[in-house]
């Protein structure tokens, strides 16, 4: 499992292996190969920072026009890595 967790407890998400994660995709020359929402240009990192900074789910909907289904996807990826790695 590629997940790191810092000593503050937060994790790498970079280090995540995203290619497991059906919704995102990433694509050599769009937003220099960032993993994205499939199908669009918004970064999958662009959720956590909004999340982090306090915004809701249906906010982010909202101002990043991706759909919910989208956003769940991904957060159930990460759960799932956390799940994984506390057993």
């Amino acid at each position: 499992m590629n997940a790191n967790v810092s000593i503050k407890g937060e994790w790498d998400m970079a280090a995540l292996d995203w290619s497991q994660c059906p919704a995102v995709e990433s694509v050599p020359g769009r937003l220099g190969g960032a993993w994205v929402f499939r199908d669009t240009r918004m970064p999958v990192s662009a959720v956590f920072e909004n999340l982090e900074a306090g915004a809701t789910i249906d906010e982010i909907i909202e101002q990043f026009d991706i759909a919910r289904e989208q956003i769940n996807a991904v957060l159930e990826f990460v759960a799932r890595i956390i799940r994984r790695s506390s057993e």
